[in-house]
Formats: structure tokens, sequence, C-alpha cells
């Protein structure tokens, strides 16, 4: 874990610190768990009194396209520079220039650390895709090593671009953090580099999600043909969350259940082979946060059992929101705070599928589950997790 420096003065008030965030996910078409932290960690900084001295960057969009940024009261530096944000905005670059930024990255180009209020103390990378600083410290958040745990989950080039990066931030970044314990240890284990006195923990926040928008889900379940109870699963739609395996549990499940209830799965497509559909499986495709919020507030239960996380927020999202857990063991965010929820083995479809028939049709145990969910993330805000992330970066500037 990261080492509390003794400086020779007092460090000085966060509010003075100067940060540069680097959200690339942000404004990608499918931004994912990474997004996920991204604006969470933006949503916490806003919240924070006196507001932080922050300055957001990321690849150039058109400009005719909404900017998700653009909800944040920070000011906002277009990455690549000013050439790429004019290619970009005149439309002369696809939708995916993020790669263009990224590469140029990986090579050692478009230095990030200046803001409009002058040089940066820390510049801060929400994964791995981190550029050149010039010189200013870099943290940079890596939420796990899952393609070295499974890498049969990632392609080719996947693989390759996660090692060169691993290597590039154990060399250039002066400290790294990570969401959990688990996720802390594989990372000391996978990098040479980076030694464990640089690796700080900071759990995420999970009040990210807008308040429930009962009518929109409604709709939403309609034109799906979904009619009363359901079972909720919810994730990018690729290789590592497993949901193959679900699929087939919940099939053998099915026959154990009183009523046929569906297996919603809700998520933008990831990569990967298309998933496929069975009896009682519905492909909801990806909610807007008010309507992810309704979901999990109508579901009987919510069933996450990925492979590999680092942390695994669509889990606690729905003890925040009530909902009963079933989840596999490789979801940290539960298992490291003893957090109410049934815990089976993520390769054992027989194991998902007993504890899913019975935890189903419980309803005492589903209503024990929904009462103790929100209590047990009362104290996982994005704002706690915001200051913890400046308290480390003071630290680290110092």
């Amino acid at each position: 874990m990261w080492t509390r420096p003794v400086p020779d003065d007092p460090p000085r008030p966060a509010s003075r610190l100067r940060a540069t965030i680097v959200v690339e996910q942000v404004r990608r078409q499918v931004p994912g768990g990474i997004g996920t932290y991204a604006h969470g960690l933006l949503q916490g900084l806003s919240r924070v009194r006196p507001l932080p001295d922050v300055t957001i960057t990321a690849s150039p969009i058109r400009t005719r396209v909404p900017d998700p940024l653009r909800a944040y009261p920070f000011p906002i530096v277009e990455a690549g520079g000013r050439w790429l944000a004019a290619l970009a905005h005149q439309r002369q670059l696809p939708r995916a220039q993020s790669q263009v930024v990224t590469r140029l990255w990986d090579r050692g180009f478009a230095q990030v650390g200046s803001g409009p209020r002058g040089r940066a103390d820390i510049v801060h990378s929400v994964s791995l895709a981190a550029p050149p600083t010039g010189g200013t410290p870099l943290t940079v958040m890596i939420h796990d090593v899952a393609w070295r745990q499974v890498p049969e989950a990632y392609p080719p080039r996947g693989l390759a671009w996660h090692e060169r990066a691993l290597r590039r931030v154990g060399r250039t970044a002066t400290a790294v953090a990570v969401s959990s314990r688990v996720a802390a240890d594989e990372l000391a284990r996978a990098s040479a580099e980076l030694d464990p006195s640089r690796i700080e923990v900071i759990p995420l926040g999970c009040d990210h999600l807008p308040p429930p928008d009962l009518e929109a889900s409604r709709a939403l379940l309609r034109r799906l043909g979904v009619h009363g109870d359901y079972l909720l699963t919810v994730s990018t739609i690729e290789p590592r969350k497993n949901l193959p395996r679900l699929i087939e549990a919940y099939g053998r499940a099915r026959r154990q259940l009183p009523e046929p209830w569906p297996l919603l799965v809700v998520g933008p497509a990831g990569w990967g082979a298309e998933i496929a559909a069975p009896e009682g499986v519905v492909i909801a495709g990806r909610a807007s946060g008010a309507v992810l919020s309704a979901l999990y507030a109508s579901a009987r239960l919510m069933v996450y059992v990925p492979l590999v996380e680092g942390f695994g927020l669509p889990a606690v999202e729905a003890l925040l929101a009530g909902t009963p857990l079933l989840v596999s063991s490789a979801v940290p965010s539960i298992v490291e705070h003893d957090s109410p929820a049934v815990v089976v083995d993520a390769l054992s479809t027989e194991a998902i599928a007993s504890a899913l028939a019975e935890l189903a049709t419980d309803d005492s145990r589903l209503e024990a589950l929904a009462r103790a969910g929100p209590a047990s993330v009362a104290g996982r805000t994005w704002e706690a997790t915001a200051r913890r992330h400046i308290e480390w970066w003071t630290e680290v500037a110092g």
C-alpha cells in the first residue's frame, strides 16, 4: 500500500491541489465499468467543498454529439491537442478517435498535464490508458488484471495491449490505485515494475444511479414481453462475465421454479460471441441509469456471477436498491465487506443453478436480504471515494 510520507512542511490544503483527470472511457460508446468509475469519481468531486481544482481531459468528440463531460463543474481540455480536436469537430475523424489518442500516448506523444490555470500537481488516469505527463506525478486506477487470470476471455490484440500498458504504467506512474484487496494482491503478482508500496486500495462508491423511473421501466418490460416477477443480471456482455454458464444454470433452475420467471439480461454489448437466448432468457440491452434503478428495485433477485472482478459495481448497485443478491466468490465488493448476499463458485453451473432455485423461491430469505442491503452500503458514497482520492493525490504530489 502507499506509505504516507513525512513531509518537512505541512501538506497543502486539498482544495489547492491542481489535478488533471484523464477520463478517456466516458466519451466512448460503451464506457463499461471504467466509465462508471470515472462518472462516479467526477460526481463525488463535484460534491466536495470547497470545490477541488480539477481539470478533466479526454479524446475530442464531434461538435454535434452530446458531451457527457458537460455535466460536471470542471474545465475540459481536449486530449491530443488542437489539431485533433479540430479534425473531430469537422467530423473528419471516426467516432473511435479515442484510439488515435491512446496510440499517441502508447508512443509517448500528446502529453497531458497542463490546465486552464497552469501546470497540474498530479495527473490521474481512470484506467491503464494513461498519457505521458512530462514529469508531472502520474497516478492510475488499475481495475483488475483479469487478462492474466482468464486470458481466454480476451482477444489477442487486447491481451497484448494490456501487457504493454501495464509495463508502461509500472515504469511511469508514481503510484497506482485499486478498488479491492484482492485486486492489489493480483496486481502485485502480475507486475514486476510495481512495488506493493506504490499500490493504494480505494473502494468505490455506489450512489451514482439516478432515482428510478418506474414508468419507463414498465414500458420497457412490456415491450420485452416481461410481465410479473423476473430475475435480473446486469453487466457488459463479454466472456469474463460468465453469462453462458449463468444462462445454462438458469435453464436448469427454471424447471424448479413455481412460475417461469424470466431472466432479464441488461447491459451493452461488449465483444465476443453473441449470447444465445433460450426460453425464458430476455436480452434487454443497455438501459439508462433511471431505468436501471427501477429494474433493480422491481427484480425478485439479482444474479451476478463473473469469473473475475476487481470490484463488482453491479453488485453494490443492487444492494443499494434493496435487491436480493446472488453473486460469485469473485466479486470483491461483496466478499471483502461481508455484505448480505448468497455466494457461489463462478465455475460451478450446478452450484449456481441450485442456489438460484433455492433462493428465488425462499420469500423469507429474499425479504431479509432486501432489508439488509441498503444499510450495508450506506457509507459507500462517491463523495467519500473522491475525498480518499484527494488525500492520496496530495500525499503523492507532496
